[in-house]
């Protein structure tokens, strides 16, 4: 049988020309007695002529249904015409397209921004978003007859921008969204995923923010222009339509390819479902194993992934799981990532050009009882590198991320990467676990989704005061904001990773970790001369040179915005010699988490910016136990942990009651969020608090 438990991989030649998959007999809590020091060479050669590979496809089914555009405009003569968005030197760009529009033809009427408003993202299917909808109601009221929208320079904002283009055209209002180069194909994609064909797109030459006015200008007059016009005009042809004619997918069930490891390789590549590293082949029988471990079905729709809204199902999550080399027995992990994918906080960012990149951690007793690493070096151990992997895929697979089309990092992404917190620790300390302080039971096991701007670079604090260890991570904190010198937005959220000592160390003075983080955001405060500094000349989006604002008036407005107050200066800044500053705060309170892990004997924090959280509860089928007693897996009960508090917050019913009851699998209030005004926990920190853990004995680990 081909799915044994043992995996090798073989790269012979000069190229890649043989993959071998055998499932590794030396996984951590694998049944004992299987040969892991025979010589592979035989059974490779024998699993090499099972050739060709019969490949099921990791891709579903996107549910879109095309509008019929409206015909362009015979002139644009008399015609009104907003001219929208405030992306990129829009203040430049728009008011110079309104001249021409007047210059050209007279007896035209333009609307701007200030004028008309604009429809920001356009919703999800099924979504309702009262900013699109008051769009869409000027739109009608104000007789408008095309819309420009713009400016595309970055993989949030064009999606923001696009959106009033969108919503003209599901009102048959022609439209023409501006760009720069590297944006176009997201603004066409962005289009076609939400039902518009054609998306006509006037391409600027360059980034828009290190243009001068000057520049900005001629370019607008003189390459901007006639591309507008003629988007607005000329008459969709069938070359354009054949071009946006959206490819069949292929269904989960069928075989798309058949051919040895580098022929498969090959085609998964030429279809964009790899990255380019090697996959195991998704072959039917080695996908199937993975439903041994979950309770859904094979067709059980996990559901729609933006940005392509492909109908997810159980099956193509053991594809992509496959592919990354999972034991079936992450299914369930696997399963709960997947639905946090979903979640607007956790992805909202993922296609920005400054590359979030998305991460997990476990709590819970499956992560231990899975062997998911919570120590020295966890993300760069096999059993957390391939959650990673499946990450990696399920961006491009089951999410549509696609790297160049519309996942935008300027310099690409870091490769994705698991990790679990350490319960155990946390028992020894008398803290929280992450989950429970997020509404779920102490041994309730759950998957967290966020996103990561950076990794490594850690902080060392060389004391055991926990005052001055938190001024530290406060100024850590400062430091790392969402953009290089705090330039972007002044509250982020952050993962605060803290290894056991130092957390040891913090818990003689912070009891949990919600007065942890209540210090830090008191402490984590920056001059706002300095916060205006960078926000003005390290603007993420539009430049303020050439404009008649000044820095000084800059730093008023945000002194105003972000409450700034005269405090005493910041310990890290005495050498300034001042006793107080007006400063800005930082954090803001449920944009943080705080998760013990890590090497337990080296004195680390580190500081992660990034994107919202999403926490989905693992799922388990009925006999869970009992399979993974035949892999050799101990109980799941020998790595609970005791406490003494209950979970304040109801939890979900498990997939065998919503089965029963008839209720749905799922919807993005499933999931838990961290820092969302809808999430179902206080955030004011009134959660159920941990008593004391009893410390699991270690040598329940698998034998």
């Amino acid at each position: 049988m081909f799915y044994e438990r043992k995996m090798f991989w073989v790269l012979s030649g000069v190229a890649l020309t043989t993959l071998v998959t055998l499932w590794a007999a030396g996984q951590n809590g694998k049944a004992a007695g299987l040969d892991n020091t025979a010589c592979p060479v035989p059974v490779i050669m024998e699993h090499q002529q099972l050739s060709p590979y019969d490949v099921l496809s990791p891709v579903g089914r996107a549910d879109i249904t095309m509008i019929k555009q409206a015909p362009r405009l015979d002139t644009l003569n008399g015609k009104t015409i907003a001219v929208v968005g405030g992306s990129f030197m829009a203040s430049v760009t728009h008011p110079e397209i309104r001249q021409l529009i007047l210059e050209n033809y007279p007896q035209a009427k333009v609307l701007l921004l200030g004028e008309i408003g604009s429809a920001g993202p356009y919703p999800a299917p099924g979504v309702k978003r009262a900013q699109k909808d008051e769009f869409e109601r000027r739109l009608q009221e104000l007789h408008v007859d095309a819309v420009i929208s713009g400016n595309g320079g970055c993989g949030l904002c064009t999606p923001k921008e696009e959106g009033s283009c969108l919503t003209a055209e599901y009102l048959g209002i022609p439209s023409v969204m501006i760009a720069a180069p590297g944006f176009v194909e997201q603004a066409r994609y962005v289009a076609l995923t939400a039902g518009v064909p054609v998306q006509r797109v006037a391409v600027y030459p360059g980034a828009f923010s290190a243009h001068t006015t000057e520049e900005l200008i001629r370019n607008t007059r003189e390459i901007l222009w006639p591309q507008i016009v003629e988007g607005l005009t000329k008459p969709i042809d069938s070359a354009e339509q054949k071009a946006a004619a959206v490819v069949e997918e292929y269904t989960a069930d069928k075989v798309v390819f058949s051919g040895n490891l580098a022929e498969v390789q090959e085609f998964f590549e030429g279809q964009g479902w790899t990255d380019g590293q090697p996959i195991i082949p998704p072959t039917q029988a080695v996908v199937e194993e993975f439903f041994k471990y979950t309770p859904y079905g094979r067709d059980d729709v996990i559901g729609k992934i933006p940005p392509a809204y492909r109908q997810v199902t159980a099956r193509h999550v053991a594809v992509v799981g496959a592919m990354a080399g999972c034991p079936p027995e992450y299914m369930p992990l696997l399963i709960a990532f997947t639905k946090a994918m979903q979640n607007g906080d956790f992805r909202r960012t993922l296609s920005s050009t400054h590359a979030w990149t998305p991460f997990m951690w476990l709590n819970g007793p499956v992560a231990r009882q899975l062997g998911i690493d919570a120590g020295q070096g966890e993300i760069s151990v096999p059993a957390n590198k391939k959650l990673g992997r499946f990450i990696d895929l399920a961006m491009l697979n089951l999410g549509g991320y696609d790297v160049k089309k519309n996942r935008m990092g300027t310099f690409g992404y870091l490769s994705s990467w698991a990790m679990a917190e350490d319960e155990e620790a946390l028992s020894r300390i008398g803290w929280s676990p992450y989950h429970m302080l997020h509404g779920f039971a102490a041994n309730d096991s759950t998957v967290t989704a966020a996103s990561s701007l950076n990794w490594g670079n850690n902080l060392t604090p060389a004391t055991s005061n926990p005052d001055k260890i938190a001024e530290l991570m406060a100024w850590d904190a400062v430091e790392k904001e969402q953009f290089a010198l705090g330039g972007g937005t002044p509250f982020v959220y952050r993962t605060i990773l803290v290894t056991e000592y130092v957390a040891r160390d913090l818990a003689k003075k912070y009891k949990d970790k919600t007065e942890l983080e209540q210090a830090l955001i008191a402490l984590a405060r920056r001059p706002v001369a300095e916060r205006a500094y960078a926000n003005y000349w390290a603007n993420p989006g539009s430049s303020f040179e050439g404009k008649d604002y000044s820095l000084d008036r800059h730093q008023r407005k945000l002194a105003r915005e972000e409450g700034a107050k005269d405090t005493a200066m910041p310990p890290w800044l005495g050498w300034t010699g001042q006793s107080h500053a007006e400063t800005v705060p930082v954090m803001a309170a449920g944009k943080t988490a705080i998760v013990v892990t890590g090497d337990a004997n080296r004195n680390k924090v580190l500081t992660v910016p990034g994107g919202g959280m999403a926490t989905v509860k693992i799922e388990l089928p009925d006999n869970w136990d009992a399979l993974l007693g035949q892999l050799g897996y101990k109980p799941l009960a020998d790595y609970y942990i005791r406490t003494n508090k209950k979970t304040v917050v109801p939890q979900l019913p498990s997939v065998q009651e919503r089965k029963k009851t008839g209720t749905p699998r799922f919807s993005g209030k499933n999931s838990k969020r961290n820092g969302s005004s809808k999430s179902q926990y206080n955030r004011k920190g009134q959660y159920s608090q941990n008593g004391q853990y009893s410390p699991y004995n270690k040598n329940n680990r698998r034998g």
